[in-house]
């Protein structure tokens, strides 16, 4: 048995309220509203958590069963100096308060940072992904890693997409949500592929639309600067979103298939149009 420390605060009770932020932490619903409105979001395994303050985002709570008081032992002393509360709390009663069995043992409730402006997040990109009305969070996530893993300097999520730190968001980017500088990008789409011309991008949107180019035309020969724009898991891209875009492309296919999951496809038009390297190889 670990022991616990002045620093740790043991919680027997589910309903306890100061674990008021990790309440329900599967109800979409409740927590698309009540994390922006408090301002935090939720951190879930050593490797986020790290990712998280690395990136400078401050804890308000760490909640954690037993055995991670050890693993993360630098993180509650730290937690202990500066006055951040740390529950502890057998598996049940975690379950219980957040509706899913914690296989990776630790959360922890962050302050949700500002997002800043979209002139301060594209200053110096070559390659932007503009995530237009995705809804599924996974889905978002996945975005995010492949853009942190194949050289996208920035990410912009349209009003209606879903939140990249929800939760579920964040573990599927495996934390990269803290790497690509991001932000939401507003009118959409009116008025935003104009912006993103003014700041020098070329927009590209992916889809099956009739005056579509194949993938490989654009990647021969892509702009210096391309900001690529994919669309809603259904429906793909809305209409006044194609019409403005200056390019639109897709991804040749064989099979007899006509499209790939919004992750997929991005990742494999992220891979083609990734910029030249700067430097030596």
């Amino acid at each position: 048995m670990v022991p616990l420390t002045r620093a740790v605060t043991w919680v027997t009770d589910p309903h306890d309220d100061r674990l008021a932020d990790f309440v329900r932490l599967t109800d979409v619903a409740l927590r698309r509203r009540l994390e922006p409105e408090w301002g935090l979001y939720i951190a879930e395994s050593e490797k986020v958590i790290r990712r998280a303050l690395a990136a400078g985002h401050r804890p308000r709570a760490y909640l954690m069963a037993r055995r991670w008081l050890t693993d993360l032992a630098d993180l509650v002393d730290a937690a202990g100096r500066d006055g951040i509360p740390v529950y502890a709390a057998e598996h049940e009663v975690i379950e219980r308060l957040t509706g899913f069995h914690l296989h990776r043992g630790a959360l922890a409730s962050m302050q949700r940072p500002e997002l800043p402006a979209i002139g301060e997040v594209l200053a110096n990109a070559r390659r932007v992904l503009v995530l237009e009305d995705i809804v599924d969070h996974t889905n978002v996530g996945a975005c995010f890693r492949s853009a942190a893993a194949l050289g996208v300097d920035a990410v912009l999520v349209t009003p209606q997409c879903a939140d990249p730190l929800y939760r579920r968001s964040i573990r599927v980017s495996m934390g990269t949500v803290f790497q690509v500088p991001w932000t939401r990008i507003e009118p959409w789409p009116l008025g935003g592929p104009q912006r993103l011309r003014e700041l020098g991008f070329t927009v590209v949107a992916l889809a099956l639309a009739d005056d579509s180019v194949s993938l490989d035309v654009l990647a021969a020969d892509p702009p210096q600067r391309l900001a690529l724009v994919l669309g809603t898991e259904g429906d793909g891209l809305a209409r006044q979103t194609i019409a403005a875009a200056d390019r639109t492309v897709r991804i040749p296919m064989a099979g007899g298939v006509d499209s790939l999951n919004v992750a997929a496809a991005g990742a494999v038009a992220l891979w083609a149009l990734r910029p030249a390297p700067s430097g030596p190889t």
